[in-house]
């Protein structure tokens, strides 16, 4: 008795992801260290609309090494796009950023610096940013994204000094108006950017001042509080904190935005966890209440329908209900 088609088809379909995930594999392993190639990470490639997330899972096994490779080869891959400049803020290599202009302002142009995530051990600061930059640009913001030193070289404290010291740079560079800075950050970058904008540790050791920082907005975090995340009975990410922040509880205490949040901070925030997220609905509120009651404005507004990659991919696509958040909260700062 023959199959059918429908079964055919599904039979067809399979085959070709097989093969096509075969390809990428090869692709992929080729670019990385024998250790790095693991059955499962070739298994991600066949976890369709999962397949980020089954990388998160397999890359927190995987040691240092390999996670950089994965990330440097993702950068290696995306090159600068047209008009924008690369600065270096640091001697390090991972001390830049990227920087477009809007074609024309009037006058000197409000800035955004974007933090990306990677758990403070991968990232890289191409990933996303052209489509943000031309949205951003478009509506006359300056717009740079950043790379930081990332974890196990460097510590979290010194990936907020990294942060600091960007924006310092933004500050400084012409036709961008240095008191008119809005600092982005994406997941581990969020925590970034929380906490440089409520411990002033990290600006004044750059030379900025707090009120030059206008306004945050943080794109699903959830390490607002760090002790409180790790201690989750079901934290997924949790070898990425264990790296990051390590088990003291005075030092996770000292790298959490929610402890700092008594004044000075920033004047204006918006936060967009994604709404099926508790962990991160709950962190960003008990953050925005914190801010609150120390004097800030601070709302929160959980995205529907969103996933932690989308909440960031999507930011910057017409359409994109975040986006009109993440604008209309820019068009009351102007």
């Amino acid at each position: 008795m023959g199959i059918s088609r429908t079964k055919a088809g599904a039979a067809i379909l399979a085959t070709s992801a097989l093969i096509a995930s075969h390809g990428a594999w090869a692709q992929m392993a080729g670019r990385l260290p024998a250790e790095c190639r693991t059955p499962e990470l070739r298994q991600c490639l066949l976890a369709g609309d999962n397949r980020r997330a089954c990388l998160m899972a397999a890359m927190q096994k995987m040691p240092d090494n390999c996670r950089k490779a994965m990330s440097d080869g993702a950068a290696a891959r995306s090159p600068l796009p047209a008009g924008w400049r690369e600065l270096s803020y640091g001697s390090d290599s991972r001390q830049t950023l990227d920087l477009v202009m809007p074609a024309s302002v009037g006058g000197k142009a409000p800035a955004i610096l974007f933090v990306h995530g990677g758990g403070w051990s991968i990232g890289d600061k191409r990933n996303g940013g052209d489509t943000k930059g031309k949205h951003y640009t478009a509506a006359g913001w300056a717009f740079a994204s950043t790379n930081y030193r990332l974890v196990p070289q460097a510590t979290v404290e010194q990936q907020a000094a990294d942060v600091a010291a960007a924006i310092a740079l933004l500050r400084r560079q012409p036709g961008i108006d240095p008191d008119r800075i809005v600092i982005m950050g994406h997941s581990a970058g969020a925590h970034l950017a929380a906490l440089v904008a409520t411990d002033p540790t990290y600006l004044k050791a750059a030379g900025v001042p707090m009120g030059a920082v206008r306004g945050v907005v943080l794109l699903d975090g959830a390490g607002y509080d760090i002790a409180a995340q790790m201690a989750a009975p079901r934290n997924p990410v949790e070898t990425m904190y264990v790296q990051a922040f390590g088990t003291d509880r005075g030092r996770q205490q000292a790298l959490s935005p929610t402890f700092h949040a008594g004044a000075p901070n920033a004047a204006n925030w918006l936060i967009l966890p994604v709404a099926r997220r508790a962990d991160s609905v709950a962190q960003s509120q008990q953050l925005a209440a914190a801010l609150r009651k120390a004097g800030a404005a601070a709302t929160v507004a959980p995205q529907e329908g969103k996933s932690h990659a989308t909440i960031n991919r999507e930011m910057g696509t017409p359409g994109d209900a975040a986006t009109a958040a993440v604008d209309a909260f820019l068009t009351r700062l102007r």
